[in-house]
């Protein structure tokens, strides 16, 4: 992966990055700046960085920064060569109005545009906390790329010097970034895996080896014969009919001195045929993403280790194959959940509800942590309601669903609230069951949420769903996102834990 380190002073480097942002005649530094290059008519000027790169290479480049048609938007870049100088190439990237998300962008879009360097140095501001870690983030997540193939795996870039005043005030930023960067990478790797690979054990089995060799945490897994003696039946049902049976993964931080415990569940489909409601071939061909909901829990509680956050979390990953079989539940099928509530299912599609419905009863039975959140690709709804960049979220609670948001959206995510409309309850009775898991009436994504509040139990005021179906993956290379899988949901949780300490 991509090294990322802090100095302080010239690196004798082969490329250096300078920072620009909007400018011109209506900019308040037009006159403020020696060397904006406002005075030439451009659109954008140079950014004042922390650690002078000198007075000669500022001056050229404010020269030639007119040429370069540069307005200093978010993720604009610009290679200038410098035949026989030092250093031999000039980039000139757009930061915008330097919030942390444009840096974010600025560096994926830099990551990309300076693939086939091997070292670069980037001046920073001397605000530099929010920069360096959009920076960061941006660097790591942009560069990303998932290949089972070695051709084409690693791009030349290795290395990148951020040049700041003092690099000890800001390694911690850098550490927060690199984790979180990380985190969010394995929840990539996770997603993106084909389901030819990825089945209940083998994530598994990622999980212990990820998790080996940290302190303060605590793995447990059950598998189908645990799972049927202590009554998970929704998770026996779905995965009953693959050849790979289900599995239930308990991942516990425990750090000394926590005062707060929360509980992450993440939907863990490892690829979902729609089973005997089969799903029709473009529906289904990229369902090896319907565990993104495990994977950003798992990858966050990792995270939370891994940046030893002060706050207890403890992550269930139901985890099942919904495949056709002969033993694969049917339509129609009355299914007795943990801790005794009955389901009447007649569409085996609307599977993530039955095994998020089962470890949400037992979070609230047997952990009674003080807040219970929930991730799961769980309807197609969601994309009609908000499009491909949006989770909806939802949550009875006004304090927790604003701490969510507030972070989500620190993080670079997106997510809206929305209703939990209690005139569609009417629509979950079943005449046979406690519960019918899949009506056909009301909007489908409230639906599915309300379904999901019957198993909060007394959590009902301190649990938020987030049903993220549509940004877990993306279809095209945007800011710090490349296409396929996304990782949505690691970096707001991070930042929403680290909140609560």
């Amino acid at each position: 992966m991509l090294v990322i380190r802090l100095v302080s002073g010239p690196t004798g480097p082969d490329a250096l990055v300078l920072p620009v942002r909007p400018g011109g005649p209506d900019s308040p530094d037009f006159l403020a700046s020696p060397d904006s290059s406002a005075s030439t008519g451009s659109s954008a000027e140079l950014v004042p960085t922390a650690v002078p790169t000198g007075d000669e290479i500022r001056a050229e480049a404010a020269a030639v920064l007119p040429a370069t048609r540069l307005t200093g938007a978010t993720g604009e870049v610009r290679e200038h060569l410098r035949p026989g100088g030092t250093p031999a190439r000039l980039w000139l990237l757009g930061v915008g109005e330097g919030g942390e998300h444009d840096w974010r962008s600025a560096g994926a879009a830099l990551a990309r545009a300076a693939k086939d360097e091997t070292q670069i140095t980037i001046a920073l501001p001397a605000e530099a906390t929010a920069a360096l870690r959009g920076l960061a983030e941006g660097l790591l997540l942009g560069s990303y790329r998932f290949r089972l193939t070695e051709a084409g795996k690693r791009s030349a870039l290795a290395e990148v010097a951020v040049l700041v005043d003092d690099p000890d005030a800001l390694a911690g930023t850098l550490d927060a970034a690199r984790a979180t960067a990380e985190a969010t990478r394995l929840a990539r790797d996770l997603t993106n895996m084909p389901s030819s690979t990825k089945n209940p054990e083998w994530f598994a089995a990622q999980v212990a080896q990820a998790a080996s060799g940290h302190p303060d945490l605590h793995l447990r897994v059950r598998g189908p014969e645990e799972l049927t003696a202590e009554g998970f039946g929704g998770l026996l049902a779905v995965g009953g009919g693959s050849a790979t049976g289900p599995r239930l993964v308990e991942l516990d931080w425990r750090p000394e001195g926590a005062r707060t415990h929360v509980v992450l569940v993440g939907k863990g489909i490892t690829f979902d045929t729609g089973g005997i409601s089969i799903k029709p071939v473009p529906a289904m061909k990229l369902m090896r993403k319907d565990m993104g909901g495990a994977a950003a829990v798992i990858a966050a509680t990792l995270g939370a280790a891994e940046l030893r956050l002060p706050v207890r979390v403890t992550t269930l990953a139901p985890l099942a194959e919904n495949m056709v079989s002969g033993s694969a539940f049917r339509p129609g099928d009355v299914i007795r959940h943990y801790g005794g509530l009955t389901s009447e299912s007649t569409n085996s599609d609307a599977e993530g509800r039955l095994v998020l419905a089962d470890a949400l009863a037992y979070a609230a039975r047997e952990l009674k942590p003080d807040l219970l959140i929930d991730l799961a690709t769980l309807t197609g709804a969601n994309a009609v309601a908000l499009g491909k960049r949006h989770a909806a979220l939802y949550s009875e609670n006004d304090t927790l669903a604003t701490g969510l948001l507030d972070a989500i959206t620190a993080a670079g995510e997106r997510a809206w609230r929305m209703p939990l409309a209690d005139d569609y309850v009417e629509y979950l009775a079943s005449e046979i069951a406690d519960l019918h898991s899949s009506p056909a009436q009301g909007a489908g994504s409230v639906v599915a949420a309300l379904f999901l509040r019957e198993f909060t139990g007394d959590l009902r005021g301190r649990w938020a769903h987030l049903d993220m179906s549509a940004p877990s993956w993306s279809d095209d290379t945007h800011g710090e996102l490349v296409k396929g899988a996304t990782g949505w949901g690691v970096r707001g949780l991070l930042r929403w834990l680290a909140t609560l300490g």
